[in-house]
């Protein structure tokens, strides 16, 4: 799924999958991401389900990862030498290839190798702690000419950059002040993981939670003023409103909370950025236990966008509406999922700094255009034969949008994925993402996407 809606100023991040590519030649772009992301690693630390557990895309956010950060504590016994009691060292190795066919015919594709290096210390004195990441992309392959894969800067280039660099203060229990370069995870403000590297951010927030009675419940909070913007695929920061695609500097203010018991949660967050748009996120969750071992699931969202002030990137009085519902049912070892969205409104969606969070926005395409329906039926399943593997399908059925010269559009998505489950490789996955977008009624080429991806993450 990217970033960036079609119809927008900043079209999505997809990645146009080149069928014209050899059988031969992604075979071998295939045996380089094993061997180069392999050979790296030692003590892994992993992330293998036994079952699916949502349908969340790769780049999004759901609403209740929002206002949690990074785990702020490692074990004792995981400290490295000299350094104070629970600090955590992060190393991910990522090597990615990325081939699209697009609407027009031409070709997009990169081969990058990378990933960062971070650290995040214990609290000093119980209340200080200070974090910093460093990231990088490397070129493998990838003519100038085929650019905008997203793995590397313009012209195919690789880059590095210090994305994070943070102070963490520990008001009281619960409660933290965060400041500096860091990643942040929001459904409109978020790490957009789906490249070599993700977003990260320069703000001021402060997050914190309480629990809510005696029945269990919580509530997660937070408040944050976020100035500038460091792009998946750069090495610059940038202010919030001109990678929004507008020519004044403005940051983005940020609040939001969500309260949550047992299956059932219930969240909202705004994000205002003067002059340039007004963001409103609002989703509900539940859970119904029906015996028998079934426990499905089902979430509505909405979201409203809208210019504000002096309207210096959209029209004035412009606005539009999404609404979404997803069900999810899992059987077993497997979870089969629903979705419908609708946009209302006279524009069409944005997602300058994250993700889209739509039910139905997927590998390529985020179906968030003006007038634009889209169902979503999907189908994952967690391999018993095969520790660590599991796959999923899925068919998004999009309307024709209401502006003119624009067509209703299919697509089709297959993912399969194994992550070690235990030994020396534990941490590794290899995935492969496959995406076949169909406009009809429209003379314009199908648009295809592959991505193979392979990751080692060592935490220690």
């Amino acid at each position: 799924m990217s970033k960036y809606s079609s119809v927008s100023h900043r079209v999505p991040t997809r990645h146009n999958t080149c069928a014209v590519i050899s059988p031969v030649r992604r075979l071998g772009y295939a045996l380089m991401l094993v061997g180069l992301s392999v050979g790296t690693g030692a003590y892994a630390q992993p992330e293998a389900v036994s079952a699916p557990p949502s349908s969340v895309e790769q780049g999004q956010t759901p609403l209740e990862e929002a206002f949690s950060g990074r785990p702020r504590r490692a074990p004792a016994a995981q400290a490295a030498v000299g350094a104070p009691s629970g600090t955590k060292f992060n190393l991910d190795f990522r090597t990615m290839y990325l081939g699209r066919q697009n609407y027009d015919g031409s070709e997009t594709e990169s081969l990058a190798t990378g990933g960062w290096a971070g650290v995040k210390t214990d609290y000093f004195l119980d209340h200080f702690s200070f974090g910093a990441t460093g990231y990088t992309s490397q070129k493998l392959h990838g003519d100038p000419d085929k650019d905008a894969a997203l793995l590397l800067g313009r012209g195919q280039h690789g880059y590095e950059v210090l994305g994070e660099l943070y102070a963490d203060v520990k008001i009281i229990e619960g409660l933290n002040l965060t400041v500096g370069r860091k990643e942040y995870d929001t459904p409109f403000i978020n790490r957009n993981d789906s490249r070599m590297t993700p977003n990260t951010f320069e703000a001021i927030s402060l997050m914190g939670g309480t629990k809510v009675g005696s029945k269990g419940a919580s509530l997660r909070y937070g408040l944050g003023y976020v100035d500038s913007i460091k792009e998946r695929n750069s090495d610059e920061f940038v202010s919030m409103s001109v990678d929004a695609g507008a020519e004044v500097e403005r940051g983005v203010i940020a609040a939001g909370g969500l309260y949550k018991q047992g299956g059932f949660s219930l969240g909202a967050l705004d994000y205002y950025c003067p002059d340039i748009v007004n963001i409103g996120f609002a989703e509900a969750k539940m859970e119904f236990a029906m015996g028998g071992g079934l426990t499905p699931r089902l979430a509505v969202q909405f979201i409203d966008q809208r210019s504000v002030g002096n309207d210096l990137l959209l029209n004035p009085g412009d606005s539009g509406q999404q609404y979404g519902i997803k069900a999810e049912l899992p059987v077993g070892r497997a979870l089969f999922t629903a979705a419908y969205t609708n946009i209302s409104g006279d524009i069409g969606m944005m997602s300058p700094w994250a993700g889209y969070p739509g039910y139905t926005s997927v590998q390529v395409e985020d179906f968030n255009r003006a007038g634009e329906a889209a169902w979503m039926l999907r189908a994952a399943y967690e391999f018993k034969e095969i520790k660590g593997l599991s796959t999923y399908a899925l068919w998004v059925h999009g309307s024709a949008p209401d502006a003119t010269g624009k067509h209703a559009r299919d697509e089709y998505n297959f993912n399969l994925q194994w992550s070690a489950p235990e030994g020396v490789f534990k941490g590794l996955s290899l995935r492969l993402r496959y995406a076949l977008v169909d406009e009809r009624a429209a003379a314009s080429d199908d648009l295809t996407d592959l991505r193979l991806i392979c990751n080692y993450l060592i935490t220690f």
